[in-house]
C-alpha cells in the first residue's frame, strides 16, 4: 500500500492510494492510523471519501511524530567525501515535528544562513511500539519507507561538534508524498535507487543496498535507547553528493526547485523561497 496525509478543506485525513485517487482510511493521519491494531487491515478495506490524486496537497506523512531520530554518516562514499572514517557505530540526532514540510511544499530559507544544503535520504515511518527489539520486532515495527530531504544549515551545523543547531530549523525539511509497505518495494532492507537534483541537475545518486547500518538494526539500536512508538521517523542518512563537500562549494538559493527521489516511494519537490 501507498499510505499519505492529505490537507483538505476540513483538516487533515489518512488516505491510501488507488490509481487516481486518494481514499480517505477515516483517521485524521497517518500517525493516528499506525496507534490502531491491526491498522494494516484496516487500511486496505477502507472505503471512504475519495480524493483526486492530481493538485493533492500532502502534509508530512506524519505530522506530529513523537520523535524524528536522523542518522549520519551511513553512505560509504559520503564519508568519504566528508573526510572521516567509517562508523563503527550510528551517528544519531534529533529533528522534531516543527521542522516537517509536505512533499511539495516550498522550503523557506531562513535569513540566518548563507549554507543552505540538500540531503535525500530513506526515512523508516513506524507501525508499532518496540523497545529492546530483537531483529524480528525490529523488522515487524517498520510500517513501510517514505523520502525526507534532511536540508541543513551547514554554517550552523559546523559552529560546534554537536551538529544539530544546523539540523533543526523550523519547517525545511520535506517528508512524503507516501508511507510504502515493505511488501511493495521488496522487504524491509530494500535496495532502492535515491537521486538528488537542483534545477535539472542531477547532485546525488546511490543505492540504499549500500548502506552501512540498514533500516532493521536502525529499528534495534535506537530502540535499545528509547521507545519508539508509531508514526515516529528515522531517517537512515544521505549518500555522497552534498553541496557542502562539492569545490566550490554549493548551496541552495531562492528561486531554485529542489527534487529528491527513491525508486518505487515518489518525490519531494520543493521551490527554495526567500
Amino acid at each position: 500500500m501507498k499510505l499519505a496525509t492529505l490537507r483538505t478543506a476540513d483538516g487533515t485525513r489518512a488516505v491510501r492510494l488507488d490509481g487516481d485517487v486518494l481514499v480517505d482510511l477515516g483517521h485524521p493521519d497517518l500517525g493516528a492510523l499506525f496507534a490502531v491494531p491491526d491498522w494494516q487491515g484496516r487500511a486496505a478495506a477502507a472505503t471512504g471519501t475519495a480524493y483526486a490524486v492530481e493538485g493533492a496537497d500532502f502534509a508530512p506523512v506524519v505530522p506530529n511524530p513523537s520523535k524524528v531520530v536522523c542518522v549520519g554518516h551511513n553512505y560509504t562514499d559520503h564519508i568519504k567525501e566528508m573526510g572521516r572514517d567509517l562508523p563503527e557505530h550510528p551517528t544519531l540526532f534529533p529533528k522534531f515535528a516543527e521542522t516537517l514540510l509536505g512533499a511539495g511544499d516550498d522550503i523557506v530559507k531562513p535569513a540566518e544562513t548563507d549554507a543552505l544544503d540538500w540531503e535525500v535520504e530513506l526515512a523508516v515511518v513506524i507501525g508499532k511500539e518496540v523497545r529492546r527489539a530483537d531483529e524480528r520486532q525490529a523488522a515487524d515495527a517498520i510500517a513501510g519507507f517514505t523520502v525526507m530531504n534532511d536540508i541543513s544549515a551547514r554554517d550552523w551545523q559546523f559552529r560546534t561538534i554537536e551538529w544539530t543547531q544546523g539540523k533543526i530549523w523550523e519547517a525545511t525539511t520535506p517528508v512524503g508524498p507516501y508511507v510504502v509497505t515493505p511488501d511493495e518495494v521488496g522487504g524491509v532492507r530494500p535496495a532502492l535507487r535515491v537521486t538528488t537534483s537542483v534545477d535539472g541537475e542531477v547532485m546525488q545518486s546511490d543505492d540504499t543496498g549500500t548502506l552501512l547500518f540498514d533500516p532493521v538494526f536502525l529499528v534495534q539500536y535506537i530502540s535499545t535507547v528509547i521507545t519508539l512508538r508509531p508514526g515516529d521517523i528515522i531517517a537512515t542518512g544521505t549518500p555522497a553528493g552534498v553541496g557542502n563537500a562539492r569545490d566550490p562549494k554549493i548551496f541552495l538559493q531562492p528561486g531554485q526547485t529542489v527534487v529528491t527521489e527513491i525508486s518505487g516511494l515518489g518525490a519531494c519537490t520543493n521551490k527554495v523561497v526567500a
